[in-house]
């Protein structure tokens, strides 16, 4: 595996950098999804700064204890430290106190569920402490978790002892596709679109695939290799955030297959409509599954569940199905015969994906006017791959075409023909795009100057 540098989340750094130069007492709950960055967004945030960095172990109380212990050690020139062994948390806290009362001290517990394990109480503990004499240092407490559901409910919850203390917090949420294919920027357009497309944002995931291999060899190498760093990562995933993993990975493979309503996944699945709609609520929490609807209120009846995690749905796709061949060592057929004549159609719904994100986070490049909102529409008579409504009231409609062609001007007078079919709430102030990953004829591109149509190539896309 190539090793690569720390790759973007400058606006992270930079709300930590604030929060650091306030001089005052925060406490920030830093989470998100296990290999989302966390931990090298925090190793980058401290270098340099007077700081101490904990990882926590499932282990048992005291041994976490020792390890705190001697990573103090590590950070402080401290003689009295080689002597003391702390029994509890209170001590610790207490010690951390004296040594940020005067001077800026970032503290990190990394991992922070496994500290509550065995010590459930911990987060009364740190609650009385703060309440009691952290929040008159200067301080900088960061816990930091990879498990959503427990950060959120017993961390963030309104149940917690620790509800109210917080002075900031951040979940983090994969990469856009721009910044995660920073990752490959030796590598061609439509390379990093599939690279991408099939990954998502997760750095933890990104860094497994190899500069110096083609994207065929990394598959094979890391996601369908019983050995591979990403062949279990899923289950891995459900069974950490979840209580009953194998009916989870029930509802996402069925999606997968693409039963995209409530009452297709129950079917499928063989559960009744209350149980399903209970699920699928945790995993829109757990942002693996998103609901989608058309961007129109009349029709928010139509709306459908896709997998919302590019890596989850591919595997779901590809690997799954195919595990009893995996074991037995054909993971070259599986590319070749399953995986390679699918993966343009697989691309085609990531891409809508990905001009979505262009859309949202890089359409004011070209226009004054950010994008408020945007999605797809679909009803009884068309439907378009991209609606999206700007901060100003007007619209945008688009077409995506994963295509490996230059596509023609009938593209174009499609998109025009379903104007007139949209709700004319949705045909306020119309601009036109298309994305095309195989570029535009040359009657497309005169057919779009004539209509004021925004062709979009996937090199400029980056």
């Amino acid at each position: 595996m190539a090793v690569f540098k720390f790759v973007d989340r400058e606006m992270e750094l930079e709300g930590l950098r604030k929060l650091w130069d306030s001089g005052k007492a925060e406490m920030l709950i830093l989470y998100g999804r296990r290999r989302v960055g966390k931990t090298e967004l925090l190793r980058r945030f401290c270098n340099g700064k007077r700081s101490l960095y904990f990882l926590a172990a499932q282990m048992r109380d005291v041994d976490n204890l020792r390890g705190i212990t001697q990573a103090m050690r590590l950070a402080f020139d401290d003689p009295l430290l080689s002597t003391v062994s702390f029994e509890g948390w209170d001590g610790v806290l207490e010690y951390l106190a004296r040594k940020g009362k005067d001077d800026r001290l970032a503290v990190v517990l990394d991992e922070f569920q496994y500290l509550c394990e065995d010590n459930p109480a911990l987060p009364s503990i740190i609650q009385r402490f703060w309440d009691t004499q952290g929040r008159e240092t200067k301080l900088f407490l960061i816990l930091c978790g990879s498990y959503i559901s427990f950060m959120e409910r017993e961390v963030l919850g309104e149940r917690s002892p620790l509800f109210g203390r917080r002075t900031a917090q951040l979940r983090l949420m994969p990469m856009n596709y721009r910044d995660a294919t920073l990752f490959f920027s030796s590598f061609t357009p439509r390379q990093r679109m599939i690279i991408y497309g099939i990954l998502g944002g997760m750095p933890g995931y990104l860094v497994r695939f190899s500069r110096e291999k083609g994207i065929r060899e990394n598959i094979i190498d890391e996601m369908l290799n019983v050995q591979g760093y990403l062949h279990d990562e899923v289950n891995f995933l459900l069974r950490s955030e979840l209580r009953e993993p194998r009916v989870y990975a029930s509802l996402l493979s069925a999606i997968a297959s693409g039963c995209t309503r409530q009452s297709e996944i129950a079917n499928r699945v063989g559960m009744n409509l209350t149980s399903v709609n209970k699920y699928l609520g945790v995993l829109m929490e757990l942002g693996l599954v998103e609901r989608r609807r058309p961007m129109h209120p009349s029709t928010r009846k139509r709306g459908i569940y896709v997998i919302a995690d590019n890596y989850v749905r591919f595997w779901f796709r590809f690997v799954s199905p195919y595990l009893s061949l995996i074991e037995a060592g054909e993971e070259e057929l599986v590319y070749d015969r399953f995986i390679k004549p699918q993966l343009d159609n697989f691309m085609g719904a990531a891409f809508e994906d990905i001009c979505r994100q262009y859309l949202r986070f890089y359409w004011r490049e070209r226009f004054d006017t950010p994008i408020k909102s945007v999605g797809g529409y679909w009803d009884g008579f068309c439907e378009i791959d991209i609606v999206a409504e700007c901060v100003d009231g007007s619209h945008v409609i688009g077409e995506c075409k994963w295509s490996r062609r230059p596509i023609g001007a009938e593209v174009g007078e499609e998109l025009i023909s379903k104007y007139g079919l949209l709700p004319s709430s949705l045909q306020i102030g119309m601009r036109y795009v298309i994305f095309s990953a195989g570029g535009f004829r040359d009657d497309l591109i005169e057919f779009a100057e004539e209509k004021g149509i925004t062709l979009i190539s996937l090199g400029e896309m980056f």
